[in-house]
């Protein structure tokens, strides 16, 4: 792609999205939230005298991969400051509180002044782009400025950009980064065939280091242990309505059955629409505030109950006769996997695919999910070992559910395989960490 052409692409985008903005909420926020940004950003480090880590990711998802990465960083180099930045809302609105970072801002549009003003501002002594979001002059004003950035998790397909006769403009994208730290061999392949070096590192996925570290920090959730009880449990995460109209007559069906529904967007309209699919269902918020056990002011924490809590609680979840609880926050979903016999990972029916399946593997959870997960690798080798499966359609799902429910041995094969894979593959973070160290990249 010429820049004349990335320029005009830059220009149309953010006329669409500010159109779109006049009824999108999340496109408004992606204005909105831009609004004043340099302003914010001058106003902020403008007494800033310690040195800078900037990790900057798209979104929510990214963010939990670059994680376990900027808290190795705050640990070893208390006396560095970290910059978080997103592109979209739904990563920046859920972590701009996040503690672990000194800043947390929106990434200010992509153009040459932007990329050089925000980058004076900031002035980072290192810079980790977590898995994808490129943008062009923000990179070639860190490698003009000889800012070294590193690439972590990045994940690469044959069929992107980078690897195509008119992709230049994306593969000098590439060469901005000092070092590139992919997931698989196959990724390191295409880029040494694309003549983009030798600083390639095979690391694995820092996403199986943040797993691993959320299942070994778990706190129990009595509210959801009691909604549970005996029965077997579906915890569908990150359904979009798609996967619901694909579940919701097996949970109408089968009573029996506990389902715990964690939609990806929790706006009213997509929890009506839930709610108007699955006849026994009663909403998080709902049965905690009935047992009057709703005592802070994050629906996502772990609650402790007295024991007469814990009675009011169990006897609520009676009287309402629900078998479907639907999660109306955010925050629980990586938890709440732990609690299920089967998983089911929403994003499979649409065009972007299948969201995280590794929140379900890393409990030892068979893992159920549609059939647009091609560009995800983690979910084509837990279709290899066995541990979670594709279907095309509810009647799919219904059988796939019935037939490792009434098979134990079925069940604890796929649950083992998926434990297994999750706990072969940590160790990417302690790799980047290493190669900063040796490379004395964070030493003034």
């Amino acid at each position: 792609m010429h820049i004349f052409f990335y320029i005009l692409f830059l220009s149309l985008y953010h006329s669409a999205i500010r159109l779109v903005a006049q009824w999108n909420p999340k496109a408004k926020r992606w204005v909105e939230g831009r609004k004043g940004l340099f302003k914010r950003l001058e106003n902020a480090f403008s007494q800033n005298k310690a040195p800078i880590v900037w990790l900057h990711c798209s979104s929510l998802g990214e963010f939990e991969q670059g994680r376990p990465v900027l808290e190795k960083i705050r640990k070893s180099y208390p006396t560095h400051k970290i910059l978080l930045s997103f592109f979209s809302p739904s990563g920046y609105e859920v972590k701009k509180d996040y503690t672990g970072a000194d800043y947390v801002f929106y990434l200010p549009a992509d153009s040459k002044k932007n990329a050089k003003r925000f980058i004076q501002i900031v002035n980072p002594q290192l810079v980790l782009w977590v898995k994808y979001d490129y943008w062009y002059f923000y990179l070639a004003e860190l490698k003009q400025k000889s800012i070294p950035a590193l690439l972590i998790s990045g994940a690469f397909r044959k069929d992107q950009p980078f690897f195509k006769c008119y992709g230049r403009l994306h593969r000098y994208m590439l060469e901005c980064f000092l070092h590139l730290f992919v997931q698989t061999e196959e990724s390191a392949q295409l880029l040494q065939q694309a003549g983009l070096g030798n600083n390639i590192t095979v690391s694995g996925d820092t996403r199986f280091d943040r797993v691993l570290e959320i299942a070994t920090n778990f706190e129990p959730m009595i509210e959801i242990e009691k909604f549970c009880g005996n029965d077997p449990v579906i915890v569908a995460g990150s359904t979009w309505a798609e996967d619901e109209e694909e579940l919701d007559h097996y949970a109408n069906t089968h009573p029996h059955i506990k389902f715990i529904v964690a939609p990806h967007d929790v706006t009213k309209e997509r929890l009506k629409e839930a709610e108007e699919l699955f006849v026994n269902c009663v909403r998080y918020s709902k049965l905690i505030l009935d047992t009057g056990s709703l005592t802070s002011a994050n629906p996502a924490s772990s609650i402790q109950h007295p024991a007469t809590s814990i009675q009011q609680l169990s006897s609520s979840i009676q009287q309402q006769n629900s078998n479907v609880l639907l999660i109306d926050n955010i925050g629980m979903l990586s938890r709440l996997y732990k609690y299920a016999t089967i998983t089911y990972v929403g994003g499979g029916f649409g065009n972007d695919g299948v969201h995280n399946v590794l929140e379900a593997a890393v409990y030892g959870k068979p893992i159920i999910f549609g059939p647009e997960y091609e560009k995800y690798v983690e979910a084509i080798d837990l279709v290899e070992k066995g541990a979670a499966y594709s279907i095309d359609s509810a009647v799919e799902i219904e059988k796939l559910m019935n037939d490792l429910l009434s098979d134990p041995d079925w069940l604890n094969e796929s649950s083992e395989a998926a434990r297994s894979y999750v706990y072969s593959k940590k160790g990417a973070t302690e790799k980047i960490m290493r190669y900063i160290q040796e490379n004395r990249l964070l030493i003034s």
